[in-house]
């Protein structure tokens, strides 16, 4: 963290002895530097930084493709990255607990192809964001986008990991829109400029690192009376926030020692627990292209596709 306030987050100067050797220059100290801000923004396709050939200021499909149809009751378009993860796993959850109206066809989206442009896609999700989802049991059929919006459905849909007692659906309301709110300040923010950025910067890797363990702390606090984050009873807040926070305790970014995230030990707690379910171990898998080659199952038709890759 930054120990004065005259020291430049992003060079190491002292500012204050550098802003009186040049008056003239205030922009000296910005990165990069000289760098001022333009009256009207535009367009740089190449400061996108890791995903500047999908990244773009404008909405709407890029090219016309009609999206699979498989035979199950919701048709799920997704990749296996935390939000994508919430949905696969509360599926597994609910067919793990009889709900056999909640078979899915999960299908492959590969966003760094810019597959969520296509027609078909934009048509479920006019924001092009992973995961999209249709529920054709509905006539006509229902489009779901926004990944805390999909596990409401569902767990209202089938009556499941949303409790009815007033109190406990409340805090599950409550930490379902903490995590919707919160993580992207994880990913968007101190993944994207610890690991993602075109070159580091370091007063916005402190920003968001402080922000992050100001999280993992609201989280450790929160879990050290309470066995998951709306009491005693496992649900849809747990399904929505351990993808993002699990994954930050174990692997993400590689950042876990720079985090100290050894720190937030009720969290570890919490993490492993939810980490046990079998329905999250199969969950987590589906529609992930990285990682250890068992980890992964691109496509998800039916159950027995997990015994190809993983033996689960």
């Amino acid at each position: 963290m930054l120990s004065d306030v005259n020291r430049s987050p992003l060079l190491g100067r002292n500012l204050f002895k550098d802003n009186h050797m040049s008056d003239n220059d205030p922009a000296s100290g910005n990165q990069p530097a000289g760098y001022v801000p333009p009256k009207v923004w535009v367009w740089d396709k190449e400061n996108g930084g890791q995903f500047s050939r999908i990244n773009r200021p404008i909405s709407g499909a890029t090219h016309e493709k009609e999206l699979p149809v498989g035979k199950h009751p919701f048709q799920l378009y997704s990749l296996g990255t935390p939000n994508g993860q919430k949905v696969t796993i509360m599926l597994e959850e609910l067919l793990a607990a009889g709900h056999e109206g909640a078979e899915y066809d999960a299908w492959l989206i590969r966003i760094g192809d810019g597959e969520q442009f296509s027609s078909g896609f934009v048509a479920i999700n006019p924001n092009s964001k992973i995961p999209a989802m249709l529920d054709v049991s509905t006539d006509p059929p229902t489009r779901l986008f926004e990944s805390g919006s999909m596990l409401f459905y569902l767990a209202e849909k089938f009556q499941a990991f949303l409790p009815t007692e007033h109190y406990k659906r409340t805090a599950t309301m409550n930490w379902l829109m903490w995590q919707m709110g919160s993580a992207p300040f994880v990913g968007g923010g101190f993944g994207h400029f610890y690991a993602y950025a075109p070159f580091k910067i370091e007063y916005a890797i402190d920003r968001y690192a402080m922000e992050t363990k100001r999280q993992l702390h609201v989280l450790d606090a929160h879990l050290t009376k309470n066995e998951y984050m709306a009491g005693d009873e496992y649900t849809i807040a747990d399904i929505a926030i351990w993808p993002w926070y699990g994954a930050i305790m174990r692997s993400a970014y590689s950042a876990q020692e720079f985090l100290s995230v050894q720190e937030y030990t009720n969290v570890h707690r919490w993490v492993e627990l939810i980490a046990s379910r079998p329905a999250v171990k199969r969950g987590q898998k589906v529609n992930r292209t990285f990682g250890p080659p068992d980890e992964q199952l691109p496509e998800r038709h039916d159950a027995a596709d997990f015994d190809k890759s993983t033996g689960i």
